[in-house]
């Protein structure tokens, strides 16, 4: 049985992808210090043999007994309002957090691969995205810890490969969506959902027409997944490519919940991207990876996620809000 390790393990994706890989037959072990992560995430996990899970904060020295076949290293704070809140933080764990995973691999001659973003793209002047797209990034603006903090991730990972000889990947993953989300943080599809299920106005910045693609999670832990077994070394864009405004995504959101809510309209944020999409050319050709799961189709089981987090008030689970602890195997 390989074996696995993937830092933030507890996170919305990773937990998802830690699915895939025991179905898969790979043994897991996810690391979260839970500043972000869930513990409901994983809890359905526990009894499985093949998963293991440690509180641990990859920023700090730790060590990892046994062989890895391969390290995924996919903590970080993702939504626009966890990064704004834990900006060092977010920082710490693109660059310390992603040299450590890369001491790992390393040391265990695992194959590696890091979940970066089209984030590093910026407010892009090209459309769609491009992987040799370099990006047009404000390096001090209020998004900058987290597009800076996945840029040097990409870098260090690029610097490990060309000097080490170490097996790397890059996933650049465009806006996902699916069950397991938080309905506070911040991005656009928990921030509709969390207003058109309390019938509460939904709001949108600037006059709605940005754009953003939207990939139903299943589609992109697919293609995190042919990423990891792959041998391609430059980034590779995950997401889907089918775009849409903010505006009409509203509208999508109203209908598909039968909600009462209304439109509020605010300023739009400072270097908030207008347009969001990506090639993904590279993707079919190097991975045979296309998105297969509607619009429409995903946001039935994304929405009855969100239902019962708005019945429930789970707004935060409990144990994200509490700090890291010592490293500890807990299951």
């Amino acid at each position: 049985m390989k074996r696995v390790v993937i830092s933030g393990g507890a996170g919305f994706i990773a937990s998802h992808l830690a699915d895939r890989l025991l179905d898969e037959g790979y043994s897991v072990l996810g690391l979260d210090n839970f500043l972000t992560g869930a513990e409901r995430n994983i809890a359905h996990l526990r009894s499985n043999p093949a998963f293991a899970f440690r509180v641990q904060d990859v920023t700090l020295p730790f060590d990892v007994e046994g062989p890895v076949d391969y390290v995924i290293h996919a903590a970080s704070p993702a939504s626009p309002k966890d990064y704004l809140e834990f900006p060092i933080e977010t920082l710490d764990v693109g660059s310390i957090g992603t040299r450590r995973m890369l001491e790992l691999a390393e040391a265990k001659g695992a194959k590696f691969l890091v979940t970066s973003t089209s984030e590093s793209y910026g407010d892009p002047a090209v459309h769609p995205q491009t992987e040799d797209y370099w990006g047009n990034v404000n390096p001090v603006g209020p998004r900058s810890c987290y597009d800076e903090s996945k840029r040097f991730a990409e870098a260090i990972t690029m610097a490990w490969h060309r000097a080490r000889g170490l097996r790397t990947s890059i996933a650049r993953i465009f806006n996902t969506y699916g069950p397991r989300m938080k309905l506070n943080d911040g991005r656009v599809v928990p921030a509709f959902l969390d207003q058109a299920l309390r019938d509460q106005p939904i709001t949108i910045f600037g006059d709605g027409s940005q754009t953003r693609s939207f990939c139903y999670v299943s589609d992109l832990v697919d293609g995190l997944y042919r990423l990891m077994l792959s041998d391609e070394v430059m980034p590779v864009n995950l997401g889907n490519p089918c775009e849409m405004t903010i505006l009409e995504f509203a509208t999508v959101i109203i209908e598909m919940t039968k909600s009462g809510s209304g439109l509020v309209r605010m300023p739009l944020p400072e270097d908030d991207p207008k347009q969001r999409q990506p090639d993904i050319a590279k993707a079919k050709r190097v991975l045979g990876w296309e998105p297969k799961v509607s619009l429409e189709e995903g946001m039935g089981p994304t929405i009855a996620w969100f239902r019962g987090l708005v019945k429930t008030g789970a707004v935060v689970p409990e144990l994200a809000l509490k700090p890291a602890v010592p490293a500890e195997t807990v299951a």
